[in-house]
């Protein structure tokens, strides 16, 4: 009984000493990734003079919130945040609605070609951005699309293929049984999407909506690209402006970084349960 004692008591001891190292790793790992974010806070934080001081210094001796004053007297911040918003909100709730409509119709139905046309839709994944980057452009010129927010909104209307591939592997592990309770019961194949399919995919679809929210938040190429009047900047051509050809206004810079950091935050803290949970059961059901 002692011998066993002392094994389980070793045991435990290198359990607790594993979880330890865990947790130091973990901190270390932590800090580190977080120095960028330290800096960028401690620059906006800065007067210009104070920018490029040797040593560097993270935590100002002369803070000052000019930074953020100025971002929203000479700079068109505020209406840059709310193109972006104009464009990524509807982008994104309608195209993961398309999505979830179409990875149900290759999850549950049975169709002819099924199974090749979502070879196909895959497919398109392992295709560049930029080869379809000119014949894009050059179609948008021509339909008159050009410095409008239609060619950021429309294509994101028809859902994206990594959003199909996700949640239909998430819908292949809900039961057939349930479908056929529900066609059992009267309803519909688009009933059976509304009523069962999508409660249960809520993580799913929120890891999707907050997947897409910041990949159009984020974007820069399309409106660069696309956009050419400043009415119409969105956030990232905003804090693009900031910088020029000889000169950057580094403390306008990081000061707007900060604020457009803010909202994916946010986003991330109240649903990071149900973005954790989506990503968590997708992979094990798939």
């Amino acid at each position: 009984m002692a011998d066993q004692r002392n094994w389980y008591q070793s045991k435990e001891k290198v359990r607790k000493m594993k979880k330890l190292f865990s947790y130091i790793f973990l901190t270390i790992g932590g800090l580190f990734m977080a120095i960028p974010v330290i800096w960028m806070i401690s620059t906006s934080l800065k007067n210009k003079g104070d920018i490029f001081t040797m040593p560097p210094e993270f935590i100002p001796l002369n803070p000052t919130f000019d930074n953020y004053i100025r971002i929203f007297v000479e700079s068109d911040i505020v209406r840059g945040f709310m193109n972006t918003m104009i464009i990524i909100l509807p982008t994104t709730f309608i195209g993961v609605f398309a999505a979830a409509l179409a990875a149900f119709a290759f999850a549950k139905l049975n169709f002819p070609g099924r199974n090749k046309l979502f070879f196909f839709l895959i497919a398109t994944m392992m295709l560049p951005g930029i080869v379809v980057l000119v014949p894009q452009f050059i179609l948008f010129r021509t339909i008159g699309w050009l410095d409008t927010f239609l060619p950021l909104m429309v294509p994101g209307f028809f859902g994206a293929a990594m959003a199909v591939f996700f949640l239909r592997q998430f819908f292949m592990g809900i039961p057939d049984d349930l479908i056929e309770a529900a066609k059992i019961d009267g309803l519909s194949y688009f009933g059976i999407f509304r009523v069962i399919m999508v409660p249960l995919a809520k993580p799913a679809i929120v890891t999707q909506v907050i997947l897409g929210l910041l990949a159009g938040y984020n974007d820069f190429m399309g409106p660069l690209i696309y956009l050419n009047s400043p009415e119409n900047f969105t956030l990232q051509l905003v804090l693009a402006s900031f910088r020029g050809y000889y000169t950057s206004d580094w403390g306008l810079i990081m000061a707007g970084s900060v604020l457009a950091l803010i909202p994916t935050l946010l986003a991330f803290f109240f649903a990071q349960k149900q973005f954790i949970e989506g990503i968590t059961m997708t992979g094990v059901k798939g």
